[in-house]
């Protein structure tokens, strides 16, 4: 496949997750501090990376993770420069950004769903673990008084991210089953 065609569909790819995302954000969520269960936003980000590598995965993925940022930023309860930091890295750069990877369980020639679908649920189980992570260190000033911060942050981003892990297993999984996404893997 040429550079531009895997340019343009990378952009469709992050094009879509985007209003996949916005479809989403419809609904009323009852995440405060951000985080939302989605109409499988993370799916065509994930597929980019399956289809034409981490290479091209990684770039969509972080484009992704600055479109998300532009259009759901939610301030973080920081004082210093440096927790800024941490929050636009740990939510949005690196937890967005991971979902690029999602083609390291490819096996070349023979793309199987298993395998596809083994890279959604590496990926987005690194993406909770990267909002776990922000939870812990940022975040838990909104642990309830004698919940801890472990406990506060599994349970705050695990109530949309564990849903968003199964949704996005099942449907690469799923979308890998039918043939129009066989005929674009290519042949290496």
């Amino acid at each position: 496949m040429t550079t531009t065609k895997k340019m343009t569909t990378s952009a469709l790819m992050v094009a879509l997750a985007t209003v996949l995302m916005w479809v989403s954000k419809l609904l009323p969520a009852p995440w405060l501090q951000g985080g939302s269960i989605t109409l499988a936003s993370m799916v065509p980000i994930i597929i980019t990376g399956i289809l034409f590598g981490t290479k091209w995965g990684l770039l969509s993925s972080v484009t992704y993770a600055i479109i998300q940022m532009m259009f759901g930023f939610y301030p973080p309860p920081t004082q210093t420069f440096f927790y800024f930091v941490l929050v636009v890295l740990l939510d949005y750069i690196l937890a967005f950004g991971v979902l690029g990877l999602g083609g390291i369980f490819r096996i070349k020639q023979k793309q199987t769903a298993i395998s596809a679908a083994l890279g959604a649920f590496f990926v987005t189980t690194l993406r909770y673990v990267c909002h776990i992570l922000s939870g812990i260190l940022i975040w838990g000033v909104y642990a309830e008084e004698g919940q801890s911060v472990l406990a506060y942050s599994l349970i705050y981003n695990g109530s949309y991210m564990i849903p968003e892990i199964v949704i996005s297993t099942i449907v690469t999984w799923l979308l890998f089953q039918s043939r129009f996404l066989k005929q674009l893997l290519p042949n290496e």
